[in-house]
């Protein structure tokens, strides 16, 4: 009887005819074929270790290999023809294979399923996308630190809940925006160490009868090892959630950096310039010019936390071994990886070129009463309580507010008037300069100190690069 399905490499079992919608809706061709490269890399290795083992002769390998890397070249230059009926990036590939040296390509599925091929194709696409992640994440960090260390003793109000708390300047408000990338960038290491392991041998779910060699199909794939547990080896996806985690908190710190620019390029805040380049007008209001960079990429962050939600979702009620679910992963995968490279990439383009407004950020750091917690440490110095030196602070305030005046602008005769201990030092900490200076400890917001924390920061960020 001929088989109806003929065409399909995996038909035979079927006495009838793939629907024709469901055809469609069970492929996953239209997507996973991005991966294709990375399948050529595993079979390329697999086909070395089958004929180690004796299940390929050399001729049957080198024409495995020949065939394979002209499919690549056909696919890089978009002349490959993919095709639904195969369902899938391996299964095009394969009938390809077969079509251009015969036989031999029928053999190269010897020994695995297409459960750890699919598994070790995602493993190798993460793989290559985290390194031009992590490219784009230090180019990022790298503007921030050029940009801090041009302005490391631009004085700006720092805030809590959105109002002025305290004076910092630019470049330590910049390099806190760093310090959480640089743990982005640990994620992301710490994610592909777990990444890095190889499941091709696990086969559908138990292994092979063949004798095959996983330690050296690990190391032409560059793993560091092979997965231990054929089962989970097909089964596991925490990898690819791991990944989105970190993504999505990549995502959030660009969001968080992104609702500052949005605020600091105000009419209200104006506090920094954002180049045209980066933004757009109104289609109705010719003065507006619209932060859409920061903007959309604030958007973007709900996007990639998405995609984080709906593979816990997909994975939650899995039972061992691999199910048609998993052909799901793909895409928000895909998205997620597409999206951090893009926002980081505008990002790393548009800080270099953001110009603060010294004058005005100075100006809205006096507005504030930013130096008070300055004047409660003063008095403590001087024996106070703090408890104490916070309610006489707390009545100078109240003076200022009701006159109008910034506490460095207050006589010395009515600060002393809460205090005796006041004396004329006292201007020397309600200045802006003099708060910010007073912070030179590890951490703080002197300029001095600001500067070394960014050549340490410029030493570390060499060190990765180099590893």
């Amino acid at each position: 009887m001929t088989n109806v399905n003929s065409g399909k490499l995996s038909s035979a079992r079927f006495a009838q005819a793939t629907n024709a919608f469901v055809e469609v809706f069970t492929a996953s061709v239209d997507f996973d074929r991005r991966m294709a490269h990375q399948d050529i890399q595993g079979s390329i290795a697999h086909a070395a270790m089958l004929c180690k083992i004796g299940v390929l002769t050399e001729k049957e390998r080198d024409g495995i290999i020949s065939g394979l890397t002209q499919i690549g070249e056909e696919i890089s230059r978009g002349e490959f023809v993919w095709s639904i009926k195969q369902e899938d990036v391996h299964m095009n590939i394969e009938a390809r294979l077969t079509d251009l040296i015969g036989i031999a390509g029928k053999k190269l599925h010897t020994g695995r399923s297409r459960n750890d091929q699919v598994a070790t194709d995602i493993r190798l696409y993460l793989r290559s996308e985290i390194k031009n992640i992590t490219d784009q994440l230090t180019r990022l960090q790298t503007a921030l630190l050029d940009l801090a260390e041009q302005h490391a003793d631009t004085i700006m109000p720092g805030f809590t809940h959105l109002q002025v708390a305290q004076p910092i300047t630019f470049g330590h408000h910049l390099m806190a925006w760093f310090e959480m990338l640089s743990r982005d960038q640990e994620r992301l290491q710490e994610c592909c160490k777990r990444i890095n392991i190889m499941p091709l041998g696990a086969a559908a779910l138990a292994g092979t009868s063949y004798p095959i060699d996983r330690l050296m199909t690990a190391g032409l794939l560059g793993f560091s090892r092979p997965a231990a547990n054929s089962l989970d080896a097909v089964s596991d996806r925490d990898f690819a959630i791991e990944f989105c985690a970190a993504g999505s908190l990549i995502m959030m710190h660009l969001s968080r950096f992104s609702e500052e620019l949005i605020l600091w390029s105000s009419a209200q805040f104006d506090f920094i310039d954002i180049p045209d380049a980066f933004c757009t007008g109104s289609s109705i209001m010719p003065q507006k010019k619209n932060p859409d960079v920061p903007e959309l990429v604030r958007g973007k962050s709900g996007r990639v936390t998405g995609h984080l939600i709906s593979l816990l979702m997909l994975m939650k009620s899995q039972p061992l071994a691999y199910n048609k679910d998993n052909q799901e992963d793909k895409e928000p995968l895909f998205d997620t990886a597409d999206t951090l490279i893009h926002c980081l990439h505008a990002y790393a383009d548009m800080v270099p070129h953001i110009s603060p407004k010294k004058e005005n950020m100075y100006n809205s750091a006096k507005r504030g009463f930013a130096t008070a917690t300055d004047l409660a440490d003063y008095l403590v110095r001087k024996g106070m309580a703090f408890r104490d030196a916070h309610e006489v602070v707390g009545l100078a305030v109240r003076l200022g507010i009701e006159s109008s005046r910034d506490l460095s602008e207050i006589s010395l005769p009515e600060l002393q008037q809460f205090s005796p201990l006041i004396t004329q030092d006292v201007f020397d900490v309600l200045t802006l300069e003099g708060s910010v200076a007073s912070r030179k400890h590890i951490g703080g917001t002197a300029p001095d100190t600001v500067k070394n924390a960014i050549l340490t920061a410029r030493q570390n960020l060499q060190a990765i690069q180099r590893h």
